[in-house]
């Protein structure tokens, strides 16, 4: 690789952000990766960046009232570890509030292992025009060119009717520790015009995927009886959701299935953790930009079933398929798998 000038490459800026931590000087950085020490300068604290952050920063507190506590654009500059772990859960598919809701909850008494999700999107649209900028907007689960300020102090999803708030759901679902608890929800295709329903057993992070021809509250009720009529009984007792109003027919579902449904508390998708782990998973198969109803149901059962042989560390090394059927009483894994089939 020459030294003029060429777009830096993930791996290259994840090198140059872990060096810039150790306190290497950009020359030094220049030479190991063979650029030239102009190119590094772009992508380093103390340089054009910072520069257009604070600027990007000035602006969006003179228009919106910003205060410096709830927006420190160079935050993630200084901290490239916090950086490296924000872009970590956004290639998950999680959102900068999804982000910046789980940072908070993992470090609830350290300010600098947290981040709102202002500073996120300011740090990321504060990149210089180029391929890394792109692909960092890309990332965001509503890719603008700009950053589009969010309305403040309304809820523009509605209410739903009778909802049972998640602090109702038992302990006992916590730990994980019992089988036959799920999450749900939807993952969204283009122009938010085709959507697949995901659900995640909790304890043993089995998924099952639900086609759909739309996302209105009876379709996606008919669509969850459908798939969810399968499971055993013993592994249907509650299902936790968002907020989205494609469960306003939850009262419904809930009497056909004798299932449980709880309803996560807004904007708090770490409350569905596992969901949300595993939408970023199957984004592998259904990319952002795709058309859903492209896929058949048998699609989505492969897709899902590629997921459930994967072996998982959080299981051990056991795959989700060998740890939910183990869990159905009186069966053997085969057994209960076969028994699922017919």
């Amino acid at each position: 690789m020459g030294k003029g000038y060429k777009h830096v490459t993930r791996t290259e800026y994840e090198q140059i952000e872990r060096w810039i931590g150790e306190g290497i000087r950009q020359g030094e950085i220049a030479k190991r990766l063979n650029r030239d020490k102009g190119t590094i300068s772009r992508w380093v604290g103390g340089g054009y960046v910072v520069a257009r952050q604070i600027q990007t920063a000035k602006r969006r507190r003179h228009i919106h009232g910003h205060s410096a506590e709830k927006s420190d654009n160079r935050k993630l500059t200084r901290n490239p570890e916090l950086w490296k772990t924000v872009l970590s859960y956004l290639h998950m598919g999680w959102s900068p509030e999804h982000v910046a809701g789980r940072l908070k909850t993992m470090h609830p008494n350290n300010p600098e292992q947290r981040v709102s999700h202002e500073t996120i999107y300011a740090h990321i649209y504060a990149y210089p025009r180029g391929k890394l900028r792109t692909e960092l907007i890309a990332l965001l689960r509503k890719s603008h060119k700009t950053r589009k300020p969010r309305a403040r102090g309304e809820d523009r999803r509605g209410k739903i009717k009778n909802m049972t708030n998640i602090a109702a759901r038992p302990k006992e679902v916590d730990d994980r520790a019992i089988p036959g608890h799920w999450e749900g929800d939807l993952i969204k295709g283009k122009y938010n015009r085709s959507s697949v329903g995901t659900f995640v057993e909790r304890s043993s992070r089995y998924v099952i995927l639900v086609q759909l021809d739309n996302a209105k509250a009876e379709t996606v009720r008919d669509g969850f009886v459908r798939e969810l009529k399968n499971v055993p009984a013993p592994l249907l007792k509650s299902v936790t959701y968002d907020q989205g109003r494609e469960m306003a027919e939850h009262e419904k579902l809930s009497a056909t299935l004798n299932l449980a449904v709880y309803f996560c508390d807004p904007h708090a998708p770490w409350q569905r953790g596992s969901n949300e782990n595993t939408n970023g998973l199957l984004r592998e198969y259904l990319p952002k930009g795709a058309d859903l109803n492209a896929f058949s149901q048998a699609d989505l059962n492969a897709i899902a079933q590629r997921l459930n042989t994967r072996p998982r560390k959080k299981l051990g090394f056991k795959t989700p398929e060998e740890v939910y059927f183990a869990a159905i009483p009186c069966q053997t894994p085969l057994e209960s798998k076969v028994a699922l089939q017919a």
